[in-house]
């Protein structure tokens, strides 16, 4: 038995001294080796996040805050952003429903100067409006990038002045929640089908009009609205920037966006009481569509052929439920297009060709 104890003893030291000299014949002879996997090692684990603070830097210069007075009081406060310069004026960006109604408009600069804007035009529908000032070397033109560039998951961040100039320049940081969203909203008394984008980066009071921007800064939204409910956080929504463009450099060179035009009045097919005023009843069975009320003389749609009484169930082959969505698809034309507008009258469902023409 004691013999045993010693063999074992023995069989332990030889196995420890045999493994001391194979692991000094390795760093001996390979001593590269075991340096590069130290070395390795190392760089895994000292990975770390730096942050968005260099994209906030190439957008910080380009935001301002703009305040809106109403008989010399404030009536309103959002931001907006520098989107192209011109000669001798810079244009700032922003939402519609952040001026609109104005009689003067302020505008705080990055190192907090405060310059006087001039509204070029404004567009409630898109609730997109431009302003300008004169050249400063203080503001810079941001750069701007497109929503196709950027995938749903991917880090953004919007900067604006939340609650007013007290927290201007504010930076909220999430991602891009979804994209391709029609949402319904509401601008001066208008039913609105807007196409944004969603994100749960924080958006408040005071960053509509403000840019969303990608990690390097690069604008690729205009913030503009969220949805407020007790139930509901992280649901923030902005124009896509290229949409966007479209509307503020229609502005530029018109002073409006120019849109089609098919000379009709309308109500939803839901408003039963107010159809019932305008001498309309529509069957039991329809609940959702356009109802035409009034048709205007001349207009496209006598043109076509529309009558009061009609009801728009589609346009396009898309299914209309109601006044916002059938502007959404018919706004989507250009002037001169037909349009495919399906009808129902008298029991039956009827395809009628419109042929928009300009709103001026």
């Amino acid at each position: 038995m004691k013999s045993n104890k010693i063999g074992y003893i023995i069989i332990s030291i030889l196995c420890t001294l045999f493994g001391c000299l194979i692991m000094y014949g390795v760093i001996y002879f390979f001593p590269n080796t075991i340096v590069k996997m130290v070395t390795e090692e190392k760089k895994t684990v000292n990975v770390v996040d730096n942050g968005i603070s260099e994209g906030i830097n190439n957008i910080y210069n380009s935001v301002v805050v703009v305040e809106t007075y109403k008989n010399s009081k404030i009536s309103s406060t959002g931001s907006g952003f520098a989107f192209k310069e011109d000669k001798d004026v810079i244009y700032i960006m922003t939402n519609n429903h952040v001026v609109e109604g104005g009689t003067k408009i302020v505008l705080t600069l990055p190192n907090d100067e405060e310059v006087e804007a001039t509204i070029v035009g404004t567009d409630s529908y898109s609730d997109i409006a431009v302003l300008k000032i004169n050249k400063n070397s203080n503001l810079k033109v941001a750069k701007l990038s497109s929503a196709e560039k950027i995938n749903v998951g991917d880090t953004v961040f919007a900067i604006g002045a939340p609650l007013g100039k007290q927290f201007k320049s504010t930076v909220t940081r999430g991602i891009l929640s979804g994209k391709d969203r029609l949402v319904e909203t509401t601008s001066s008394n208008e039913e609105l089908l807007m196409n944004v984008m969603q994100t749960d980066a924080s958006i408040n009071p005071g960053n509509s009009g403000g840019p969303l921007c990608d990690v390097s800064g690069n604008v690729i939204g205009v913030t503009s609205l969220k949805i407020v409910e007790s139930s509901v956080e992280g649901l923030g929504f902005a124009i896509q920037i290229d949409d966007a463009i479209d509307y503020a450099n229609s502005l530029i060179e018109n002073g409006k966006i120019i849109r089609g035009y098919v000379g009709i009045s309308m109500l939803n097919a839901s408003e039963t009481f107010r159809l019932m005023r305008s001498g309309i009843t529509l069957d039991s069975g329809i609940t959702d569509g356009v109802v035409i009320v009034e048709v205007v003389n001349n207009s496209p749609a006598s043109k076509a052929g529309l009558k009061s009484g009609d009801v728009i169930v589609k346009v396009d082959n898309k299914d209309i439920k109601n006044i916002s969505e059938f502007r959404y698809y018919l706004y989507k034309h250009q002037v001169g297009d037909e349009v495919n507008i399906a009808i129902y009258r008298n029991g039956k469902t009827e395809s009628i060709k419109v042929k928009i023409e300009s709103s001026n």
